[in-house]
Protein backbone atom coordinates (compact mmCIF):
# COMPACT_ATOMS: atom_id res chain seq x y z
CA UNK A 1 0.00 0.00 0.00
CA UNK A 2 1.29 3.48 -0.87
CA UNK A 3 1.60 6.40 1.55
CA UNK A 4 -1.36 8.28 0.05
CA UNK A 5 -4.15 9.51 2.34
CA UNK A 6 -7.07 8.73 0.04
CA UNK A 7 -10.07 11.08 -0.31
CA UNK A 8 -13.60 9.82 0.46
CA UNK A 9 -12.31 6.30 1.06
CA UNK A 10 -12.34 3.91 3.99
CA UNK A 11 -8.75 3.62 5.10
CA UNK A 12 -9.42 -0.10 5.46
CA UNK A 13 -10.38 -0.44 1.79
CA UNK A 14 -7.82 1.41 -0.32
CA UNK A 15 -6.28 0.67 -3.74
CA UNK A 16 -8.97 -1.72 -4.93
CA UNK A 17 -8.94 -0.52 -8.55
CA UNK A 18 -5.82 0.87 -10.20
CA UNK A 19 -6.64 2.71 -13.43
CA UNK A 20 -3.96 3.18 -16.07
CA UNK A 21 -5.52 4.80 -19.12
CA UNK A 22 -8.71 6.14 -20.65
CA UNK A 23 -10.10 6.36 -24.16
CA UNK A 24 -13.45 7.87 -25.11
CA UNK A 25 -15.95 6.84 -22.43
CA UNK A 26 -13.89 3.83 -21.28
CA UNK A 27 -11.12 3.42 -18.72
CA UNK A 28 -8.73 0.50 -18.28
CA UNK A 29 -7.12 -0.92 -15.15
CA UNK A 30 -3.60 -2.24 -14.66
CA UNK A 31 -4.81 -5.74 -15.55
CA UNK A 32 -6.11 -4.60 -18.92
CA UNK A 33 -9.80 -4.77 -17.97
CA UNK A 34 -12.13 -2.29 -19.65
CA UNK A 35 -14.84 -0.32 -17.82
CA UNK A 36 -17.54 1.90 -19.22
CA UNK A 37 -17.16 5.08 -17.14
CA UNK A 38 -20.78 5.62 -16.14
CA UNK A 39 -19.91 8.45 -13.75
CA UNK A 40 -17.71 10.57 -16.04
CA UNK A 41 -15.05 10.19 -13.36
CA UNK A 42 -16.62 12.26 -10.59
CA UNK A 43 -19.44 13.85 -12.62
CA UNK A 44 -16.83 15.73 -14.67
CA UNK A 45 -15.21 14.20 -17.79
CA UNK A 46 -17.91 15.53 -20.10
CA UNK A 47 -15.89 15.09 -23.31
CA UNK A 48 -14.50 11.71 -22.36
CA UNK A 49 -10.88 10.59 -22.19
CA UNK A 50 -8.02 11.27 -24.59
CA UNK A 51 -9.55 14.23 -26.44
CA UNK A 52 -6.72 15.29 -28.74
CA UNK A 53 -7.88 18.89 -29.06
CA UNK A 54 -7.68 19.35 -25.32
CA UNK A 55 -4.35 17.57 -25.06
CA UNK A 56 -2.95 19.81 -27.79
CA UNK A 57 -4.37 22.88 -26.03
CA UNK A 58 -2.54 21.94 -22.84
CA UNK A 59 0.73 21.47 -24.72
CA UNK A 60 0.36 24.69 -26.70
CA UNK A 61 -0.43 26.79 -23.63
CA UNK A 62 2.38 25.13 -21.64
CA UNK A 63 4.85 26.18 -24.32
CA UNK A 64 3.43 29.70 -24.54
CA UNK A 65 2.90 30.62 -20.89
CA UNK A 66 3.34 27.82 -18.40
CA UNK A 67 2.18 29.88 -15.46
CA UNK A 68 1.25 33.38 -14.42
CA UNK A 69 -0.67 34.60 -11.40
CA UNK A 70 -3.37 37.26 -11.30
CA UNK A 71 -2.28 39.17 -8.19
CA UNK A 72 -1.51 42.89 -8.07
CA UNK A 73 -2.81 43.95 -11.48
CA UNK A 74 -1.34 41.11 -13.53
CA UNK A 75 -3.47 39.19 -16.00
CA UNK A 76 -3.24 37.24 -19.26
CA UNK A 77 -5.31 37.19 -22.43
CA UNK A 78 -6.58 33.63 -22.19
CA UNK A 79 -8.00 34.30 -18.71
CA UNK A 80 -9.73 37.46 -19.93
CA UNK A 81 -11.08 35.61 -22.97
CA UNK A 82 -12.51 32.85 -20.79
CA UNK A 83 -14.20 35.35 -18.48
CA UNK A 84 -15.76 37.07 -21.49
CA UNK A 85 -17.05 33.74 -22.77
CA UNK A 86 -18.52 32.73 -19.40
CA UNK A 87 -20.12 36.16 -18.91
CA UNK A 88 -21.75 35.75 -22.31
CA UNK A 89 -23.13 32.32 -21.35
CA UNK A 90 -24.37 32.62 -17.77
CA UNK A 91 -27.83 33.87 -16.72
CA UNK A 92 -26.37 36.36 -14.21
CA UNK A 93 -26.66 40.10 -14.82
CA UNK A 94 -23.35 41.72 -15.85
CA UNK A 95 -21.53 38.71 -14.40
CA UNK A 96 -18.08 38.92 -12.84
CA UNK A 97 -15.87 35.85 -12.49
CA UNK A 98 -13.43 34.75 -9.77
CA UNK A 99 -11.26 31.70 -10.56
CA UNK A 100 -10.16 28.86 -8.30
CA UNK A 101 -9.35 25.17 -8.65
CA UNK A 102 -12.30 23.16 -7.33
CA UNK A 103 -15.98 23.36 -6.52
CA UNK A 104 -15.15 23.49 -2.83
CA UNK A 105 -12.97 26.57 -3.12
CA UNK A 106 -15.47 28.19 -5.49
CA UNK A 107 -18.05 27.94 -2.73
CA UNK A 108 -15.55 29.12 -0.10
CA UNK A 109 -14.84 32.16 -2.26
CA UNK A 110 -18.54 32.91 -2.47
CA UNK A 111 -18.87 32.86 1.32
CA UNK A 112 -16.05 35.38 1.60
CA UNK A 113 -17.40 37.58 -1.19
CA UNK A 114 -20.85 37.62 0.40
CA UNK A 115 -19.37 38.93 3.62
CA UNK A 116 -17.16 41.40 1.76
CA UNK A 117 -20.14 42.70 -0.21
CA UNK A 118 -22.52 43.12 2.70
CA UNK A 119 -19.78 44.86 4.70
CA UNK A 120 -19.28 47.16 1.73
CA UNK A 121 -22.95 48.18 1.62
CA UNK A 122 -23.22 48.64 5.39
CA UNK A 123 -25.09 45.44 6.27
CA UNK A 124 -22.46 43.42 8.17
CA UNK A 125 -25.14 41.49 10.06
CA UNK A 126 -26.40 39.95 6.79
CA UNK A 127 -24.13 36.89 6.66
CA UNK A 128 -26.10 33.73 7.43
CA UNK A 129 -26.47 31.18 4.65
CA UNK A 130 -29.33 28.73 4.22
CA UNK A 131 -28.43 25.28 2.94
CA UNK A 132 -30.66 22.21 2.75
CA UNK A 133 -30.69 18.81 4.34
CA UNK A 134 -29.02 16.25 2.08
CA UNK A 135 -26.98 19.03 0.44
CA UNK A 136 -23.46 18.63 -0.89
CA UNK A 137 -21.38 21.74 -1.56
CA UNK A 138 -17.80 20.65 -0.96
CA UNK A 139 -15.44 19.54 1.78
CA UNK A 140 -13.26 22.48 2.80
CA UNK A 141 -13.98 23.95 6.25
CA UNK A 142 -16.48 26.52 4.98
CA UNK A 143 -17.94 24.67 1.99
CA UNK A 144 -18.01 21.49 4.06
CA UNK A 145 -20.21 23.31 6.56
CA UNK A 146 -22.72 23.92 3.78
CA UNK A 147 -22.72 20.17 3.10
CA UNK A 148 -25.32 18.20 5.05
CA UNK A 149 -24.34 14.58 4.39
CA UNK A 150 -23.50 12.81 7.67
CA UNK A 151 -20.33 11.16 6.36
CA UNK A 152 -18.91 14.57 5.44
CA UNK A 153 -19.71 16.09 8.84
CA UNK A 154 -18.88 13.22 11.19
CA UNK A 155 -15.74 13.71 13.32
CA UNK A 156 -14.74 16.99 11.62
CA UNK A 157 -16.43 19.39 14.08
CA UNK A 158 -17.39 21.85 11.35
CA UNK A 159 -17.92 25.41 12.68
CA UNK A 160 -21.56 25.65 11.64
CA UNK A 161 -22.62 28.25 14.21
CA UNK A 162 -19.55 30.40 13.67
CA UNK A 163 -20.23 30.51 9.96
CA UNK A 164 -23.95 31.15 10.40
CA UNK A 165 -25.10 28.04 8.53
CA UNK A 166 -28.85 27.34 8.62
CA UNK A 167 -30.55 24.19 7.31
CA UNK A 168 -33.96 23.81 5.74
CA UNK A 169 -35.85 20.82 4.33
CA UNK A 170 -34.54 18.78 1.43
CA UNK A 171 -36.79 18.68 -1.63
CA UNK A 172 -37.02 14.90 -2.12
CA UNK A 173 -40.72 14.06 -2.29
CA UNK A 174 -40.09 10.28 -2.32
CA UNK A 175 -38.58 10.29 1.16
CA UNK A 176 -39.86 13.61 2.50
CA UNK A 177 -43.59 13.48 1.89
CA UNK A 178 -45.94 12.89 4.79
CA UNK A 179 -48.71 10.28 4.54
CA UNK A 180 -51.20 11.21 1.85
CA UNK A 181 -49.35 14.41 0.94
CA UNK A 182 -49.40 15.39 -2.75
CA UNK A 183 -46.34 16.90 -4.42
CA UNK A 184 -48.00 20.33 -4.35
CA UNK A 185 -48.77 19.99 -0.63
CA UNK A 186 -45.20 18.82 0.01
CA UNK A 187 -43.84 21.89 -1.78
CA UNK A 188 -46.16 24.20 0.15
CA UNK A 189 -45.13 22.67 3.46
CA UNK A 190 -41.36 22.76 2.97
CA UNK A 191 -41.32 26.24 1.42
CA UNK A 192 -43.58 27.35 4.28
CA UNK A 193 -40.95 25.99 6.67
CA UNK A 194 -38.30 27.95 4.79
CA UNK A 195 -40.20 31.21 5.15
CA UNK A 196 -40.90 30.53 8.81
CA UNK A 197 -37.20 29.99 9.50
CA UNK A 198 -36.29 33.20 7.66
CA UNK A 199 -38.71 35.18 9.79
CA UNK A 200 -37.51 33.56 13.03
CA UNK A 201 -33.84 34.20 12.20
CA UNK A 202 -34.52 37.69 10.85
CA UNK A 203 -34.32 38.33 7.08
CA UNK A 204 -31.85 41.12 7.75
CA UNK A 205 -29.34 38.50 8.97
CA UNK A 206 -29.55 36.13 5.99
CA UNK A 207 -27.35 36.65 2.95
CA UNK A 208 -28.09 33.73 0.63
CA UNK A 209 -29.80 30.42 -0.03
CA UNK A 210 -27.58 27.80 -1.73
CA UNK A 211 -28.84 24.85 -3.75
CA UNK A 212 -27.75 22.48 -6.48
CA UNK A 213 -30.53 22.76 -9.08
CA UNK A 214 -30.50 18.94 -9.17
CA UNK A 215 -28.39 17.33 -6.47
CA UNK A 216 -25.54 14.91 -7.08
CA UNK A 217 -23.94 13.14 -4.14
CA UNK A 218 -27.14 13.26 -2.08
CA UNK A 219 -28.95 11.04 -4.58
CA UNK A 220 -29.75 13.05 -7.74
CA UNK A 221 -32.79 14.72 -6.20
CA UNK A 222 -35.05 16.51 -8.69
CA UNK A 223 -37.44 18.80 -6.76
CA UNK A 224 -41.16 18.69 -7.63
CA UNK A 225 -42.75 21.19 -9.98
CA UNK A 226 -43.29 24.58 -8.39
CA UNK A 227 -40.62 24.20 -5.72
CA UNK A 228 -38.04 26.61 -7.09
CA UNK A 229 -40.73 29.06 -8.16
CA UNK A 230 -41.95 29.30 -4.57
CA UNK A 231 -38.42 29.38 -3.14
CA UNK A 232 -37.42 32.27 -5.39
CA UNK A 233 -40.54 34.22 -4.51
CA UNK A 234 -39.70 33.90 -0.81
CA UNK A 235 -36.06 34.87 -1.31
CA UNK A 236 -37.04 37.88 -3.40
CA UNK A 237 -39.54 38.95 -0.76
CA UNK A 238 -36.82 39.05 1.90
CA UNK A 239 -33.89 40.27 -0.22
CA UNK A 240 -31.92 37.01 -0.02
CA UNK A 241 -29.64 35.88 -2.86
CA UNK A 242 -30.21 32.63 -4.74
CA UNK A 243 -26.84 30.90 -5.03
CA UNK A 244 -26.85 28.10 -7.62
CA UNK A 245 -24.18 25.46 -7.09
CA UNK A 246 -23.71 24.29 -10.69
CA UNK A 247 -20.51 22.32 -10.08
CA UNK A 248 -22.24 19.13 -11.31
CA UNK A 249 -25.23 20.48 -13.26
CA UNK A 250 -23.38 23.15 -15.27
CA UNK A 251 -22.53 22.91 -18.97
CA UNK A 252 -25.03 20.52 -20.48
CA UNK A 253 -25.40 17.87 -17.82
CA UNK A 254 -29.17 18.28 -17.33
CA UNK A 255 -30.01 18.69 -21.02
CA UNK A 256 -29.58 22.48 -21.03
CA UNK A 257 -26.65 24.85 -20.70
CA UNK A 258 -27.15 25.00 -16.93
CA UNK A 259 -29.21 23.22 -14.31
CA UNK A 260 -30.70 26.60 -13.48
CA UNK A 261 -32.19 26.74 -16.98
CA UNK A 262 -33.63 23.25 -16.61
CA UNK A 263 -35.21 24.06 -13.25
CA UNK A 264 -36.36 27.62 -13.99
CA UNK A 265 -33.94 29.37 -11.64
CA UNK A 266 -32.66 32.95 -12.08
CA UNK A 267 -29.55 32.90 -9.87
CA UNK A 268 -27.68 35.80 -8.33
CA UNK A 269 -24.50 33.73 -7.91
CA UNK A 270 -23.21 30.54 -9.53
CA UNK A 271 -20.43 28.04 -8.77
CA UNK A 272 -18.69 26.07 -11.53
CA UNK A 273 -15.96 23.43 -11.80
CA UNK A 274 -15.90 19.83 -13.15
CA UNK A 275 -17.34 20.06 -16.70
CA UNK A 276 -15.97 23.58 -17.03
CA UNK A 277 -12.73 21.95 -18.21
CA UNK A 278 -14.04 18.40 -18.77
CA UNK A 279 -11.68 17.65 -15.85
CA UNK A 280 -8.60 18.01 -18.06
CA UNK A 281 -7.22 20.69 -15.72
CA UNK A 282 -8.34 21.82 -12.24
CA UNK A 283 -10.27 25.08 -12.52
CA UNK A 284 -13.38 26.57 -10.94
CA UNK A 285 -15.35 29.78 -11.18
CA UNK A 286 -17.37 31.80 -8.68
CA UNK A 287 -19.83 34.01 -10.56
CA UNK A 288 -21.47 37.05 -8.99
CA UNK A 289 -23.74 39.84 -10.22
CA UNK A 290 -22.07 42.93 -11.54
CA UNK A 291 -23.64 45.18 -8.91
CA UNK A 292 -22.02 43.08 -6.16
CA UNK A 293 -18.63 43.63 -7.76
CA UNK A 294 -19.23 47.36 -8.21
CA UNK A 295 -20.05 47.71 -4.52
CA UNK A 296 -16.74 46.13 -3.54
CA UNK A 297 -14.47 48.34 -5.64
CA UNK A 298 -14.03 51.21 -3.17
CA UNK A 299 -13.66 48.81 -0.25
CA UNK A 300 -10.79 47.03 -2.01
CA UNK A 301 -9.17 50.38 -2.72
CA UNK A 302 -9.30 51.32 0.97
CA UNK A 303 -7.11 48.36 1.93
CA UNK A 304 -5.05 48.44 -1.25
CA UNK A 305 -6.20 45.03 -2.55
CA UNK A 306 -9.13 42.63 -2.56
CA UNK A 307 -7.43 40.36 -0.06
CA UNK A 308 -8.50 37.00 -1.45
CA UNK A 309 -6.92 34.81 -4.11
CA UNK A 310 -5.08 31.57 -4.77
CA UNK A 311 -1.67 30.97 -6.30
CA UNK A 312 -3.39 29.19 -9.17
CA UNK A 313 -6.41 31.50 -9.57
CA UNK A 314 -6.82 31.86 -13.32
CA UNK A 315 -3.96 29.47 -14.15
CA UNK A 316 -3.33 30.08 -17.86
CA UNK A 317 -3.34 26.38 -18.75
CA UNK A 318 -6.63 25.83 -16.93
CA UNK A 319 -8.14 28.88 -18.63
CA UNK A 320 -6.94 27.71 -22.05
CA UNK A 321 -8.45 24.27 -21.53
CA UNK A 322 -11.76 25.65 -20.26
CA UNK A 323 -11.94 28.08 -23.19
CA UNK A 324 -11.35 25.23 -25.65
CA UNK A 325 -14.00 23.14 -23.88
CA UNK A 326 -16.52 25.99 -24.30
CA UNK A 327 -15.59 26.18 -27.98
CA UNK A 328 -16.19 22.44 -28.42
CA UNK A 329 -19.48 22.60 -26.54
CA UNK A 330 -20.78 25.30 -28.88
CA UNK A 331 -19.14 24.19 -32.13
CA UNK A 332 -20.26 20.56 -31.82
CA UNK A 333 -23.70 21.30 -30.32
CA UNK A 334 -22.80 19.17 -27.31
CA UNK A 335 -25.63 20.45 -25.13
CA UNK A 336 -28.26 19.74 -27.79
CA UNK A 337 -26.84 16.27 -28.48
CA UNK A 338 -26.66 15.52 -24.77
CA UNK A 339 -30.29 16.57 -24.35
CA UNK A 340 -31.35 14.05 -27.00
CA UNK A 341 -29.16 11.27 -25.60
CA UNK A 342 -30.34 12.25 -22.12
CA UNK A 343 -33.96 11.61 -23.08
CA UNK A 344 -32.93 8.17 -24.26
CA UNK A 345 -30.99 7.53 -21.06
CA UNK A 346 -33.96 8.52 -18.91
CA UNK A 347 -36.18 6.12 -20.87
CA UNK A 348 -33.68 3.29 -20.34
CA UNK A 349 -33.66 4.01 -16.61
CA UNK A 350 -37.45 4.03 -16.49
CA UNK A 351 -37.48 0.48 -17.87
CA UNK A 352 -36.29 -0.76 -14.47
CA UNK A 353 -39.33 0.59 -12.59
CA UNK A 354 -40.87 -2.87 -12.10
CA UNK A 355 -37.73 -4.55 -10.81
CA UNK A 356 -38.35 -5.85 -7.26
CA UNK A 357 -35.40 -3.88 -5.84
CA UNK A 358 -36.18 -0.54 -7.47
CA UNK A 359 -38.05 2.07 -5.45
CA UNK A 360 -37.46 5.41 -7.15
CA UNK A 361 -36.02 6.51 -10.48
CA UNK A 362 -35.10 10.14 -11.00
CA UNK A 363 -32.96 12.41 -13.13
CA UNK A 364 -32.80 14.83 -16.05
CA UNK A 365 -30.66 14.82 -19.14
CA UNK A 366 -27.44 12.88 -18.64
CA UNK A 367 -27.68 12.51 -14.88
CA UNK A 368 -29.85 10.08 -12.97
CA UNK A 369 -30.22 7.65 -10.09
CA UNK A 370 -32.00 4.37 -9.48
CA UNK A 371 -32.75 3.85 -5.80
CA UNK A 372 -32.79 0.32 -4.39
CA UNK A 373 -35.14 -0.30 -1.45
CA UNK A 374 -35.82 -3.02 1.10
CA UNK A 375 -39.59 -2.82 0.53
CA UNK A 376 -40.79 -1.70 -2.89
CA UNK A 377 -44.39 -0.98 -1.85
CA UNK A 378 -43.42 1.17 1.15
CA UNK A 379 -40.18 2.64 -0.22
CA UNK A 380 -38.32 1.42 2.87
CA UNK A 381 -34.59 2.13 2.57
CA UNK A 382 -31.99 -0.47 3.43
CA UNK A 383 -30.67 -0.12 6.96
CA UNK A 384 -27.02 0.03 5.91
CA UNK A 385 -24.98 0.85 2.83
CA UNK A 386 -24.25 -2.81 2.11
CA UNK A 387 -26.62 -2.99 -0.86
CA UNK A 388 -25.28 0.21 -2.37
CA UNK A 389 -21.78 -1.14 -1.97
CA UNK A 390 -22.83 -4.41 -3.58
CA UNK A 391 -24.41 -2.86 -6.68
CA UNK A 392 -21.36 -0.64 -7.16
CA UNK A 393 -18.93 -3.59 -6.85
CA UNK A 394 -21.07 -5.89 -8.99
CA UNK A 395 -21.28 -3.27 -11.73
CA UNK A 396 -17.51 -2.90 -11.60
CA UNK A 397 -17.07 -6.66 -11.90
CA UNK A 398 -19.29 -6.50 -15.00
CA UNK A 399 -17.27 -3.70 -16.58
CA UNK A 400 -19.32 -0.67 -15.53
CA UNK A 401 -18.40 2.12 -13.13
CA UNK A 402 -21.32 3.67 -11.23
CA UNK A 403 -21.43 5.29 -7.82
CA UNK A 404 -23.56 4.46 -4.81
CA UNK A 405 -25.01 7.70 -3.39
CA UNK A 406 -27.45 8.39 -0.57
CA UNK A 407 -26.99 4.85 0.72
CA UNK A 408 -28.47 2.57 -1.91
CA UNK A 409 -28.98 4.69 -5.02
CA UNK A 410 -26.95 3.88 -8.12
CA UNK A 411 -25.95 7.14 -9.81
CA UNK A 412 -25.35 7.55 -13.53
CA UNK A 413 -23.50 10.47 -15.07
CA UNK A 414 -21.79 9.32 -18.28
CA UNK A 415 -19.74 11.67 -20.48
CA UNK A 416 -21.91 13.97 -22.58
CA UNK A 417 -20.40 12.41 -25.73
CA UNK A 418 -21.82 8.97 -24.90
CA UNK A 419 -23.85 7.51 -27.76
CA UNK A 420 -27.23 5.78 -27.55
CA UNK A 421 -25.53 2.46 -28.35
CA UNK A 422 -23.22 3.02 -25.39
CA UNK A 423 -26.22 3.90 -23.20
CA UNK A 424 -27.63 0.50 -24.21
CA UNK A 425 -24.35 -1.11 -23.20
CA UNK A 426 -24.34 0.73 -19.88
CA UNK A 427 -27.80 -0.45 -18.90
CA UNK A 428 -27.28 -3.98 -20.16
CA UNK A 429 -24.37 -4.21 -17.72
CA UNK A 430 -26.41 -2.52 -15.01
CA UNK A 431 -29.39 -4.84 -15.50
CA UNK A 432 -27.18 -7.89 -15.12
CA UNK A 433 -25.62 -6.38 -11.99
CA UNK A 434 -29.02 -5.47 -10.54
CA UNK A 435 -30.21 -9.07 -10.82
CA UNK A 436 -27.02 -10.25 -9.13
CA UNK A 437 -27.58 -7.73 -6.34
CA UNK A 438 -31.11 -9.07 -5.90
CA UNK A 439 -29.57 -12.53 -5.38
CA UNK A 440 -27.28 -11.00 -2.73
CA UNK A 441 -30.20 -9.27 -1.00
CA UNK A 442 -32.22 -12.48 -0.86
CA UNK A 443 -29.27 -14.50 0.38
CA UNK A 444 -28.65 -11.99 3.18
CA UNK A 445 -32.39 -11.68 4.00
CA UNK A 446 -32.32 -7.91 3.58
CA UNK A 447 -35.85 -7.43 2.23
CA UNK A 448 -38.37 -6.31 4.85
CA UNK A 449 -42.16 -6.45 5.22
Amino acid sequence: MSSIIYPTTSFKATEQLILERGEGIYVYDNQGNQYLEGMAGLWCTSLGYGNEELISTVEEQMRKLTYSHMFGGKSHQVGMDLSDKLTEMVPVDNAKIFYGHSGSDANDSHIKMLRYYFNAIGKPEKRKIITRERAYHGVTVAAGSLTSLPVNLAHFDSPLEALGILRTDHAHYYHGAQNGETEAQFVDRITGNLEKMILEEGPETIAAFIAEPITGASGVIVPPAGYYEKVQAILSKYDIFFWADEVITGFGRTGNDFGSTTMGIKPDMMSFAKQMSSAYFPISASVIRGDMYEAMIDQSAETGVFGHGYTYSGHPVGCAVALKVMEIYQRDNIFEKAAKTGEYMQSKMAAFKDHPLVGDIRGAGMIGAIELVANKDKGTPFATGAVGGNIMKTCQDNGLIVRAVAGSSAAFCPPLVTTEAQIDEMFEKFGKSLDQTLDFVKKENLLVD
